[in-house]
């Protein structure tokens, strides 16, 4: 049996056992959420004379890759492996400055980090609590905003969302890791058109991303479509108002399930053709799939869909 050391301690790994399963069945807390290689949780950095295999590192920077950072969650090495924690310089502490419910299932975070976060609108960040329990979240805010703001979907059973609802306040110390993700605004073309499409707190990353649209000079009409299963799923309605009042060719619409259908036949029927079109989609992983496959039969060049999709934490 292949054996595992992590900061400096000798664990056993079963063949074919990833490193983060392997710790977590011998007790070892590390942070952790969707155990897809998706959410950046896991994060570890590996020890010498160990390698990361590649597929533990897809999707990560190059400059994370290049100093052996790496997901447990994906990493199962051939044979004997060492690993430690992620280092300092990766994670900016940071304290909570707000939380405000904005429906009944939504909550607004906001944090203030202790250092200057560099980030784009859209991407996502790993809060990671005093005792390591780890959630990843999209920005709705500006990197020139005051504070990041999250959207937190309110889970009955969310060790993380129940925490922010009924512990957390204004000056509890968390930290941060990241930025990551790709699905953000970037400038040039500015006359093309946008669609944004999304459900849930796929909302947060979208309302950041025609932010950052609207304050690059983008001249092109934007699509803001936001699903949900009934109205009480909506949110945020005074800003997306005002977005919409305070730009002309930004369209604003909400779907719902009941009255108009499976999201991607509601926008098949609003905007039939999407040739030329830039596209942002945020949600689940199957919206996200449904509607990727929809945007492209539609007529977008699949170079111009850009999406994240919020992969559920496994414990």
């Amino acid at each position: 049996m292949p054996h595992l050391d992590y900061d400096g301690r000798s664990y056993d790994r079963a063949d074919g056992e990833s490193v983060l399963d392997a710790l977590l069945r011998q007790g070892v807390e590390v942070s952790h959420a969707c155990k897809a290689g998706a959410c950046g949780s896991c994060l570890m950095q590996v020890r010498p004379p160990s390698s990361a295999p590649a597929a533990a590192q897809r999707g990560l920077r190059e400059s994370w890759a290049a100093q052996g950072y790496f997901l447990a969650c994906s990493c199962q090495p051939d044979g004997d492996f060492a690993a430690g924690p992620v280092g300092e310089g990766l994670r900016v502490p940071a304290v909570i400055h707000e939380v405000e419910p904005l429906s009944a299932s939504v909550l607004r975070v906001r944090l203030t980090p202790s250092a200057p976060f560099d980030y784009r609108a859209g991407q996502y960040v790993t809060v990671i609590r005093q005792d390591g329990l780890a959630r990843s979240y999209s920005l709705a805010s500006l990197p020139d905003d005051r504070t990041l703001e999250l959207h937190v979907r309110l889970l009955p059973n969310g060790r993380m969302s129940q925490w922010l609802a009924r512990e957390a306040t204004a000056g509890t110390p968390v930290q941060l890791q990241g930025p990551s993700g790709g699905c953000f605004y970037v400038p040039g073309r500015p006359e093309q058109p946008l669609l944004l499409a999304g459900t849930g707190t796929g909302l947060a990353p979208l309302v950041g991303i025609v932010r950052d649209a609207i304050r690059s000079g983008h001249t092109g009409p934007i699509h803001l479509v936001h699903g949900a299963l009934t109205a009480d799923g909506h949110y945020l309605h005074d800003e997306l108002s005002t977005m919409q009042a305070g730009r002309p060719g930004v369209d604003v619409w909400q779907t719902t399930l009941a009255a108009d259908g499976p999201l991607d036949k509601a926008l098949a029927t609003r905007l039939p053709s999407l040739a030329g079109y830039r596209a942002f989609v945020c949600g689940d992983p199957g919206i996200v799939q449904m509607l990727t496959k929809r945007i492209f039969l539609g007529g977008a060049a699949f170079t111009d869909i850009h999406s994240d999709a919020f992969v559920p934490s496994a414990s």
